[in-house]
């Protein structure tokens, strides 16, 4: 998966940033395609493209196929779209955190208003019961880690 990181030019201290936003980062990658039907029937893509910047933990199309059967269906419903909303503004948080601003037990308020909470172990960042897969992938308004897993806000 680290693919996502060689496909864009990367801030580095010499590089300008992405000229993508983090949606058309989402947009370019095939496996992040589930996230983007439902940033789009969740009617985010406008947020998501706005100054930021944002931190988002980007579940793979993988994560989403580990729900239960018919969950992703039922989220992506007109009538579910509340729902559907806190569960991707679960996924978002205000500012850019990189990989290395985490620490083990850091916990980090989301835009949908709960609390994800960091765990660094064996060398792997994990955000709640999520793998972080790739990190620091950066766009003009923020930076995207990829996570193998949905993580669900409390309701």
């Amino acid at each position: 998966m680290l693919i996502i990181a060689s496909s864009f030019t990367m801030k580095t201290e010499n590089v300008h940033e992405v000229e993508a936003d983090i949606v058309d980062l989402a947009v370019s990658q095939d496996f992040l395609s589930t996230l983007v039907a439902a940033v789009k029937a969740g009617d985010l893509v406008d947020v998501l493209k706005g100054d930021g910047p944002f931190t988002v933990f980007a579940p793979t199309n993988d994560a989403f196929a580990k729900l239960p059967a018919g969950t992703v269906e039922n989220l992506l419903k007109p009538e579910n779209k509340a729902q559907l909303v806190a569960v991707l503004t679960y996924h978002v948080v205000p500012g850019k955190v990189m990989s290395g601003d985490l620490s083990n037990g850091m916990k980090a308020t989301t835009v949908q208003g709960s609390e994800i909470t960091v765990t660094l172990k064996d060398g792997k960042a994990m955000i709640n019961d999520a793998t972080v897969t790739a990190a620091d992938i950066e766009a003009d308004n923020g930076v995207v880690h990829v996570i193998d897993t949905v993580i669900l806000p409390p309701m």
